[in-house]
């Protein structure tokens, strides 16, 4: 890795020594990007890399993109269609995108809604291999209705219809370029995949893979001619190297995906010579709280759901886990181990805005006191004096389990501690992250998530922009068994018929208030029923030299997403 990095170094001082990277008005300007995971190729159709999508970002374009606060913003459209404006069906079973007029792909040629319809079939192209392809679930038809109109129709009722071509995920590419590599022969097609056409600012002049990749101005661009003459993406080394070279050196403009401790961050962004930029979207750190019974005595019925005749022998009674959740200081385990890139989180779904409830913000502020109180009224008791509580004759010992991680290691003596304020035994069992996500749950049953083979769990997910699909996991039929290899998505095991019915009303209303209220109301059934405790709302940290403008870093979308408006 060290190696790696003196590489990176040595190219961004070519760069700065070759390519006339200067910072005098009116003189040939670079901008030098550094992403420690290296680009393999430039085409998220093939990769599904945040490294890959952002290389391909800053040529290829959507329909639409999402900007920093989650919101759509037309990128190749006029507009964003919806019901009112006649875009979306009233029935929800289509979609009408309008291209906006002259706009060309980088050689000169013209985008029409030819592209869009190719795009589709590239994709969806079962022997493609595509990457996107699940983004065309439901998707019936594409078709060009003229040169700029496309229409696209579902299956079923689609309440959002904002995934097709939306995001930096999923571009628009050039059926001219492309037309001979659909199917099994696209990962083939070197030479296209490695320099698509794009109709964004910067153009690709060259594409080395797992190592860098040069743009220039793209000539055809339609909107204000972008400001760099060049933009240089350097992959390699590792995370805090790249911090060094931008926050403490001054030799680049922006490194991406710094995940390194906060407080390191802030030592070297203390030398002068650049910015760090957080940004926030749906990942939440969170406790999952077994709703079933994980005791290894039971055998094969082992934190099995079985029609609600197994459940745990004392999480479900409510007022201990509200108690847990009130003894947590989220505030200090952000200070403690986040810094600027966490904030406290009381609810699941915490962006965009419009569905965020403001029910929870009680959890703000930890009450250990009350916490106790809570539990001494509904007679959880310590009854034989040895500092841990019972309920029905069962202590209140937890087994907390997570990833082998420094900062949840420590966020779990964090809560372990406050815990233990209110009559709770913790015990800690850390496993390996390729295991605890990605092992198959079968073979390695005892250290997977999805098994659940403890009291309580902890890890990040999000929601995404719009939450419906991951609010699906909370529904009674998503639970995982044995019988379905525990694949379900409702890790929590919870079944709960308030929560199903108010998801049925979710899936069959459309984008606006009546909806953003529904996702509030399931977010509060989950958190308010404590079968998931939110503790963290996550964020992405980048940097950048700090005279560098225009940079409005991104988590909802690619990270390059604007670099249109990036200057000195």
């Amino acid at each position: 890795m060290r190696h790696l990095f003196v590489v990176v170094l040595g190219l961004v001082a070519l760069f700065l020594s070759t390519a006339c990277i200067n910072f005098a008005p009116g003189e040939a300007q670079t901008l030098t990007i550094l992403y420690w995971q290296a680009p393999t190729v430039p085409l998220p159709y093939l990769s599904a890399g945040n490294k890959d999508v952002d290389a391909s970002a800053i040529t290829l374009e959507p329909l639409a993109k999402f900007d920093p606060d989650g919101k759509l913003t037309p990128a190749l459209a006029t507009a964003i269609p919806t019901p009112e404006n006649g875009g979306v069906g009233a029935d929800l079973m289509s979609i009408t995108w309008q291209l906006k007029e002259g706009v060309k792909w980088s050689d000169g040629s013209d985008l029409t809604a030819a592209d869009v319809v190719f795009t589709w079939r590239y994709c969806t192209d079962e022997s493609a291999d595509c990457i996107g392809i699940d983004s065309f679930d439901g998707v019936t038809s594409v078709e060009a209705v003229d040169d700029r109109t496309v229409r696209i129709g579902f299956d079923a009722p689609k309440p959002y219809p904002y995934t097709p071509f939306v995001g930096a995920r999923l571009p628009i590419i050039s059926q001219a370029q492309f037309a001979d590599c659909v199917g099994a022969g696209a990962a083939s097609c070197q030479a296209e995949n490695n320099a698509p056409l794009g109709t964004g600012p910067y153009r690709i002049v060259s594409f080395l893979p797992n190592e860098q990749a040069t743009y220039e101005r793209n000539p055809n661009f339609r909107g204000a001619e972008p400001y760099f003459d060049t933009v240089i993406l350097v992959g390699g080394g590792d995370a805090i190297g790249a911090a060094r070279v931008v926050l403490e050196q001054g030799m680049a403009d922006y490194a991406w995906n710094l995940q390194v401790e906060a407080q390191t961050l802030t030592e070297l962004e203390a030398a002068g010579n650049g910015k760090l930029v957080t940004a926030f979207s749906s990942q939440v750190e969170r406790l999952v709280v077994n709703q079933t019974n994980p005791d290894a005595s039971l055998g094969a019925g082992r934190s099995e759901y079985r029609d609600g005749g197994n459940p745990h022998p004392f999480l479900t009674f409510t007022p201990i886990p509200q108690a847990m959740s009130m003894a947590i200081d989220r505030g200090r385990i952000v200070d403690s181990l986040y810094g600027f890139a966490g904030r406290p989180a009381c609810n699941l779904v915490v962006g965009p805005q419009e569905y965020v409830s403001d029910a929870n913000d009680g959890c703000l502020a930890p009450d250990v006191d009350g916490a106790n109180r809570l539990l001494d009224e509904h007679g959880v008791l310590d009854n034989d004096g040895d500092g841990i509580r019972e309920y029905q004759g069962a202590p209140l010992r937890v087994t907390f389990q997570t990833t082998a991680n420094a900062i949840r290691e420590s966020t779990q003596e964090l809560i372990g501690e406050q815990w233990r304020q209110i009559g709770i035994a913790t015990e800690f069992v850390n496993h390996d992250g390729g295991v605890f996500f990605g092992g198959n749950p079968a073979e390695n049953p005892d250290e997977s998530y999805r098994t659940f083979f403890a009291d309580v769990q902890m890890y990040t997910d999000g929601t995404g922009v719009d939450p419906e699909q991951v609010l699906s996991g909370g529904l009674c039929a998503n639970i995982q068994t044995a019988a379905n290899n525990w694949s379900g998505s409702n890790n929590a095991r919870m079944c709960d018929g308030e929560y199903d019915a108010v998801f049925a009303e979710l899936s069959k209303t459309g984008v606006g208030p009546e909806r953003a209220a529904l996702v509030k109301r399931l977010n509060d059934i989950v958190v308010q029923n404590y079968y998931q405790i939110p503790l963290v709302n996550r964020g992405l940290t980048s940097a950048h030299i700090s005279t560098l403008q225009g940079v409005r870093i991104n988590s909802w979308d690619s990270e390059l997403w604007n670099i249109a408006e990036w200057r000195r």
